[in-house]
């Protein structure tokens, strides 16, 4: 999608390319404690940090990429990376007459709460493409870019300084995604 809006994009799990990174994304498909796993195995979790927090890189969760930047998942049992204040819960419905599909599967509308660039030249009929199980709680709503319906309102993006998380798929989402992309590329 990134070569589709005319931006290189190395995809790598190498530490020298990601030190020299002006932007990183962090993709997502699969569990929470192997993603931890795998990003901790190939030593990833010291040189993502430093570029986010000490060099304030722009960062761009992507689904499984969201959860794991929050503390913990009720999906594992390893802590997340903890960047944002955040946890990581499964879709519960309550109430027998809201029952939903767990997971959470196509093309749902996003609903932007405040005005920002990731966002910039989107409107209430901007849809993304979501295949999730699991959804993330922040206790600051300063924080929730987002909000999407299904059963409840949940977070389906959230920002906290450069650091960035989407619950949808962009690259999987059409013009929607692509402009989300280059916004961020933008940044």
């Amino acid at each position: 999608m990134l070569k589709k809006i005319d931006h290189n994009a190395v995809v790598t799990s190498r530490t020298e390319d990601i030190v020299a990174a002006d932007k990183i994304i962090l993709p997502g498909v699969g569990a929470f404690d192997n993603g931890m796993r795998n990003l901790e195995s190939r030593g990833l979790v010291r040189v993502l940090s430093d570029k986010v927090f000490r060099e304030k890189v722009p960062i761009l969760g992507i689904c499984l990429g969201m959860q794991l930047m929050t503390k913990y998942s009720e999906e594992g049992t390893l802590p997340g990376l903890g960047w944002v204040d955040a946890r990581t819960v499964r879709f519960r419905f309550d109430d027998t007459a809201n029952q939903r599909k767990v997971p959470h599967m196509g093309w749902n509308t996003v609903h932007v709460l405040k005005e920002n660039r990731l966002f910039r030249g989107m409107d209430e009929r901007t849809r993304f493409y979501f295949v999730h199980s699991y959804h993330v709680v922040l206790p600051d709503e300063g924080d929730v870019l987002t909000r999407t319906h299904y059963g409840f309102d949940f977070v389906s993006s959230y920002q906290k300084s450069n650091i960035t998380g989407v619950q949808f798929h962009p690259e999987k989402s059409h013009k929607f995604g692509m402009q989300l992309l280059k916004n961020f590329m933008d940044l």
